[in-house]
């Protein structure tokens, strides 16, 4: 015990990290699957594709051509960074021999847990040059171990992957007068930050706000040589990559902007304050509200921390879309000013010096709430049921097609079909209504092998070679009644298995029923 506290004192960023890192290899190990659709089908799915010589998403234009030769192709609005970093990962195991998805995965995660390991690092180094040693410490240990921060540390979310590249970039400019060519300094913070734009496009507002706060600071000259730096770093990825593919810069930044207006309200919308409430919920309260409240007084001392850091809050704050992930980008710079100001708020009040045992049972109580959390959270497997429907059925090679069937629902998921090891067409039957003899049997393109139908029917005038050769029922309700639909059509419909969710996904379906975590029940068609 004496040991560690030595340690604590003498090294408390090793120490810091040290734990971090084990909270992270144990999610590596543990939270298999994929938190969300982008995390995986727009990165994972993609690049896989590629490296298999198919184009799943139909991002390419070459794939575009393919399925219309007379319509002209467009971008859909993806940088190309992130996902050709993992394509040109995944095409390095599989050529040295690595093809298992699962191995892949763990290699993905391993990766990811070491880089998220620069958030703590740059965390701390900010906020001991502009606060001290103590409240370091707090930022440090926070985002080593808040129940969350393990699980997104390990995952593709481009929100989450994108914050190392911004502290990287804010840490050089405000240790920069510790360095003898200044301007190299906020010319390498401009070029770190713009590699963070071409990870998520959002990034510029903070980018933005950055250069704001060199303006307001009469910082003329470092304002242009930051400008220089992320325009400079945004045209050699972006632009250059983008005339490569698409014979023009930028086609790539503009559809996603033309994408995001036209479909603003399309996505989900919610409370102007929706995210007031996600930043001090996610960080337990009352510490969360602690925070939330050091944040905003940071404004005018440390503006550097929190403009560029409220302005992308207040973009997705007026934003019709909103969904929690959109606002993780922001959440070390919340706790890095969220606890400088918190504690000099402190320092400064009477009521909190005469009642330091409240303060002290309020930091009990959130690390109680935060070490239960934690575990369940760093361990689950997310998503478990559609990723172990697809492993169990990888053992079969060269299967035709399959039926997924979630007639109790107006959409059906998508299975990740990386885990399949096969491209191969899925049938989607979802529910529906007042549907007419010709709408029976149409069909319906969703992506390049997804296709919704509204009857098995349809699937009876497809060749041998291209019948289904498995039908996924999703959930339990309803289910004898879907079973003897299939039957009409495939009568040597016979039982394979169940895929259950793991307990987290139980439980999140249970508190938000939006969270699509069912159960899948595996049959064979025996055509």
């Amino acid at each position: 015990m004496n040991f560690i506290k030595k340690y604590w004192n003498e090294q408390p960023l090793m120490f810091i990290i040290i734990i971090a890192l084990v909270l992270r290899l144990v999610s590596v190990v543990f939270s298999q699957g994929y938190g969300m659709h982008d995390d995986h089908f727009l990165v994972i799915e993609a690049s896989q594709s590629w490296v298999d010589g198919t184009d799943y998403n139909d991002w390419l234009p070459s794939s575009q051509r393919l399925i219309n030769p007379d319509v002209e192709p467009t971008p859909e609005g993806h940088s190309f960074f992130y996902v050709g970093l993992h394509f040109l990962l995944l095409k390095l195991l599989q050529a040295i021999g690595i093809f298992s998805p699962i191995i892949k995965m763990y290699i993905i995660r391993f990766l990811h847990a070491l880089f998220s390991l620069l958030v703590i690092i740059y965390s701390y180094k900010i906020t001991e040059k502009l606060s001290n040693q103590k409240t370091a410490k707090q930022v440090g240990i926070l985002l080593a171990a808040l129940w969350f921060m393990p699980f997104l540390s390990v995952h593709n979310l481009v929100g989450v992957v994108c914050i190392p590249f911004l502290l990287i970039g804010t840490w050089l400019i405000v240790n920069s007068d510790t360095k003898k060519n200044v301007m190299l300094q906020y010319l390498l913070a401009g070029l770190v930050m713009g590699v963070g734009f071409s990870v998520r496009f959002q990034t510029s507002l903070f980018i933005g706000g950055t250069g704001l706060v060199l303006l307001f600071q009469k910082k003329w000259k470092e304002a242009i040589i930051f400008g220089i730096g992320s325009i400079f770093s945004i045209i050699v990825i972006q632009g250059i990559v983008d005339i490569f593919i698409w014979g023009r810069p930028f086609a790539e930044l503009t559809e996603y902007i033309k994408y995001n207006i036209a479909h603003k309200t399309d996505y989900g919308t919610n409370r102007w304050y929706m995210y007031f409430t996600v930043l001090m919920g996610m960080i337990i309260p009352p510490i969360g509200v602690f925070l939330f409240f050091g944040w905003f007084r940071t404004w005018k001392k440390y503006t550097i921390l929190f403009l560029p850091s409220f302005l992308f809050f207040l973009f997705h704050t007026l934003f019709p879309n909103k969904q929690e992930r959109f606002i993780l980008t922001i959440i070390p710079f919340v706790i890095i000013a969220g606890f400088i100001g918190w504690n000099e708020f402190v320092d400064k009040s009477k009521f909190w010096k005469k009642n330091k045992r409240l303060l002290k049972a309020c930091f009990v109580f959130f690390w109680i709430i935060n070490l239960l959390v934690l575990p369940f959270v760093s361990t689950t497997y997310s998503k478990q049921s559609r990723v172990e429907a697809m492993v169990y059925l990888s053992r079969y090679k060269n299967i035709n097609s399959i039926i997924c069937e979630d007639s109790n629902r107006n959409g059906v998921t998508m299975l990740p079909m990386f885990y399949l090891g096969q491209w191969i067409n899925m049938y989607n039957i979802p529910k529906c209504t007042d549907c007419d003899s010709t709408k029976m049997h149409s069909l319906k393109r969703v992506s390049r092998y997804v296709h919704a139908i509204y009857s098995p029917k349809y699937l009876t005038q497809l060749s041998k070679e291209e019948q289904p050769n498995f039908v996924l029922f999703f959930d339990d309700r309803n289910l004898e009644k879907r079973i003897e639909n299939i039957k009409k059509y495939y009568p040597k419909l016979t039982y394979e298995t169940t895929i259950l969710p793991s307990f987290v996904d139980r439980v999140m379906r249970k508190l938000n029923p939006s969270n699509v975590n069912q159960i899948i029940y595996i049959y064979k068609t025996n055509s």
